[in-house]
Formats: C-alpha cells, sequence, structure tokens
C-alpha cells in the first residue's frame, strides 16, 4: 500500500466538472493499492499518516499532528501509484490491487480516518477525477507500507 501525502492549505476534487470533496487546510492523501495489501496494513499506514507532525509550530519547527492544527483529509484512490516503468515506454499496472479488493481497502481506510478526523473528504473511486491543491511547503511524504 502507498500513501503520497502531500500538506495543503487547501485541495478539491472534481467529476464531471463538479466538486465532490474539498478542503482547507490538511493533507491530500492519495492512496494506492497492491494485490496483496490488507486492513492490517491499512491500519499501520493510517495510523503513521495521523501521527506525522509535519505542521510548523509557532517555532517554525515541524512539530504538529494533523490533529495538533485541526486538519483535514482529502482521500484520492489512485492506482497509478503502483504503475511499473522498468521495461519500454508503457506503464504496467500489474502490480495494482484488483478494482474490488482496492476499493474496499480505499472505503476501509475513509471508515478509519472519519473515527478520528472530523473532515475527510473523498474523490470517486475509478472516476475521471481532477485534483487541485495548494501544497504548502511543499511539504510531500511517500509512505509505502513494504518500507515502513
Amino acid at each position: 500500500m502507498r500513501f503520497v501525502i502531500q500538506r495543503v492549505t487547501e485541495a478539491d476534487v472534481s467529476v464531471e466538472g463538479g466538486v465532490i470533496g474539498k478542503i482547507g487546510k490538511g493533507f491530500l492523501v492519495l492512496i494506492g493499492v497492491a494485490e496483496n495489501d490488507t486492513e492490517e496494513i491499512a491500519d499501520r499506514l493510517v495510523k503513521k499518516m495521523a501521527g506525522l507532525r509535519i505542521f510548523e509550530d509557532e517555532n517554525g519547527k515541524t512539530n504538529l499532528s494533523l490533529a495538533d492544527v485541526g486538519g483535514s483529509l482529502l482521500l484520492v484512490s489512485q492506482f497509478t501509484l503502483y504503475a511499473n516503468c522498468k521495461k519500454g515506454n508503457r506503464p504496467s499496472f500489474t502490480e495494482a490491487g484488483s478494482p474490488d479488493k482496492a476499493n474496499a481497502l480505499y472505503e476501509y481506510i475513509i471508515a478509519k480516518c472519519r473515527e478520528n478526523v472530523p473532515i475527510v473528504e473523498t474523490g470517486s473511486f475509478g472516476a475521471e477525477m481532477k485534483v487541485s491543491l495548494v501544497n504548502e511547503g511543499p511539504f510531500t511524504i511517500l509512505l509505502d507500507s513494504e518500507k515502513i
């Protein structure tokens, strides 16, 4: 499982010209699911993400978590995080989880996040989406379940 976490001052996601999810200060999280991922792996990444201290405190140090700043989440599924570009110029996505598995884990992640974060917005699984954001910093973190 992979989370690309971007610290944002604002972000939104649109489908067919209409905004379906929008946040202010918080994290835009792009979520990729592999076929061998589980709810236990999702729990581990959600916990790590929520605890990341990447917001600045009064001294300008990245010392505050999402909860400390009252931040929101915008969660967007993105199977292309499992693109394999080793051979040729056309990416292969065979390492990504099947749509049914990926959607189930995406919904599970949304539910887990809503247990502790007051504002959790989402994209639309499998839809063609437009994502806009203002990345503060810029600050982008990759959480890969195989590396944490």
